[in-house]
């Protein structure tokens, strides 16, 4: 009985190993015979921006969004910098398959990446986002208070990046306990199911 059930089990292997179907693509777009391909920009490409040590945020958002536009696909760029933080926000056809605004988007990431200016940068291709990023680069050059630019930014970052669970923290001095009282001291959770 055991000799049978090696015997099989290694005919089954063996047969098994053979039938990989070489033409078949996971893709629907590949299938149609187009191919998606990553094409990489250069950051020294422009000479002028060679020399760009410590940028003020006006330097930087100017440098990020002209390397954003040499982007293949890439139509327009705003780009808002405050400290550390850069949100890029590009303008591409609105023609275009959802699946090749998601590779242009991931270029100009890939892009931002490799550059030392642009290392961190959160990019959007939601016409909306883009719209508003251009809004509040106009509040930042017009001299708007930095508070009501900053709070704006805010929900833009938050709308882009969702909250993680992992990243929610409870505040110190307050205990979890605590937290999950609801007003009148009665518990905001929902008690477990008993069988």
């Amino acid at each position: 009985m055991r000799i049978w059930l090696c015997l099989l089990l290694t005919a089954t292997l063996l047969t098994s190993c053979g039938t990989v179907n070489k033409k078949a693509s996971p893709s629907p777009q590949n299938q149609t015979g187009t191919v998606p391909r990553t094409q990489s920009v250069s950051p020294n490409a422009n000479p002028n921006l060679a020399n760009r040590g410590k940028m003020s945020d006006r330097d930087r958002q100017v440098y990020l969004e002209q390397l954003v536009k040499r982007v293949p696909g890439v139509q327009g760029a705003h780009c808002v910098v405050m400290g550390n933080t850069a949100v890029v926000g590009i303008d591409v056809d609105s023609r275009l398959e959802r699946a090749r605004v998601g590779s242009i988007k991931y270029t100009v990431a890939e892009a931002l990446r490799k550059d030392p200016q642009g290392a961190g940068a959160i990019v959007t291709a939601d016409m909306d986002l883009n719209q508003r990023l251009a809004e509040i680069g106009n509040k930042i050059r017009q001299g708007h208070p930095v508070a009501g630019v900053a709070t704006e930014l805010a929900d833009i970052i938050g709308r882009i990046v969702p909250q993680m669970p992992n990243d929610t923290r409870p505040q110190t001095g307050e205990s979890p306990t605590r937290m999950n009282m609801a007003p009148g001291g009665q518990s905001g959770q929902i008690p477990p199911r008993t069988r």
